[in-house]
């Protein structure tokens, strides 16, 4: 363990004192990797000292998958992520949030009153406040059991949508944290017909002022559409629903608690999730903005999509053949994530 230390500080040493900052870096990392060989002998042990280089080294320098031979890049995200939630586990330990427990006298007593009259929370919150127990009507709510609908009602909105397909858009936030366990909030208009991403934008800090702005950014000018789905977040409020009005649209809030109500948009922050950010650690808003650019570029011109029929969403021409000799050839997306194959003429 001292070897390994020492070999570190000799290594940010020379990084502070030479001229050539890239070869001086690559070589630190080198040797961080070597003194781990040569302290285990067969097999590298890595212990939190060596995750912590890592992680600090992929925010400061681009090259440093180049040089990473003990582990997989894949597993330096992975690291990050664990330390993410570390650091929120840590940072909220001591904090008690929420109501105070009940007992569970009062729980059975719920239970019983719920099933010997069949009473609401109201009227159960009502003949506990008599018996003396000072409890709140909501808590109440959580020990009865909760209206659901029935699968002849989720078959009516999943018609709604089939039928509206053509002249519905969708609103969703998602949340990206970044390296340094900030949160990162991003907005994304979303176009169910050809399942395409009308505007997106990124923001610390999401009220309701700067959402009635991405919205006046997402209709500039006059459109096709008739309804806008939305969750019943407290961020939607009213003034966000008469911007909306004020476009010609008919707001259509989901239910409490029913994300399957806006699937469209649901399905695509899961694949940007999938297919982008379980991939990437992301350094701050600007680098998110970039990330996001690049793999809606790719998303829009070359992913086919099952839902429109094998196409893109901005409709994608079929490349023929044009000779014997012509070979397919793969042409890097989103930074090699992804790739489009095309037909290359050959020399």
């Amino acid at each position: 363990m001292k070897y390994r230390i020492y070999q570190f500080f000799k290594s940010l040493y020379s990084i502070m004192f030479k001229s050539a900052l890239d070869k001086d870096i690559e070589i630190m990392a080198l040797r961080q990797q070597l003194a781990n060989y040569q302290v285990n002998k067969i097999k590298p042990q890595i212990n939190n000292y060596d995750r912590l280089f890592w992680i600090v080294l992929s925010k400061f320098w681009n090259r440093w998958e180049q040089v990473l031979n003990i582990v997989s890049p894949q597993t330096v995200i992975s690291w990050h992520r664990r330390g993410f939630r570390l650091f929120w586990k840590l940072k909220c330990r001591h904090k008690k949030v929420g109501r105070p427990k009940i007992s569970k006298e009062i729980i059975v007593l719920i239970k019983k009153m719920r099933s010997e009259n069949n009473w609401g929370a109201p009227r159960i919150h009502g003949e506990l406040l008599k018996l003396g127990f000072d409890i709140s009507e909501s808590t109440i709510s959580n020990y009865i059991p909760r209206w659901s609908p029935t699968g002849l009602q989720r078959q009516n909105w999943k018609t709604f949508l089939h039928n509206h397909i053509h002249n519905t858009v969708s609103m969703d936030f998602f949340v990206v944290p970044t390296i340094t366990f900030e949160l990162l909030y991003c907005l994304i208009i979303f176009e169910h017909s050809r399942r395409r991403v009308i505007h997106f934008n990124i923001t610390d800090h999401p009220y309701s002022e700067w959402i009635e702005q991405q919205i006046r950014e997402a209709f500039p000018y006059k459109h096709n559409y008739k309804y806008f789905i939305h969750d019943n977040d407290k961020k939607f409020g009213i003034n966000v629903k008469k911007i909306i009005e004020d476009f010609e649209l008919i707001d259509k809030p989901t239910s409490f608690r029913s994300p399957w109500q806006n699937p469209y948009c649901e399905r695509m922050i899961g694949t940007i999730r999938r297919e982008l950010l379980d991939h990437i650690i992301v350094m701050g808003e600007s680098h998110l903005q970039r990330l996001l650019i690049s793999y809606f570029d790719y998303y829009h011109n070359d992913r086919t999509h099952m839902g429109i029929s094998k196409d893109s969403p901005c409709s994608r021409e079929t490349s023929r053949r044009k000779s014997e000799k012509d070979n397919v050839v793969s042409i890097n997306k989103v930074g090699g994530l992804h790739h489009r194959y095309d037909w290359s003429t050959a020399a």
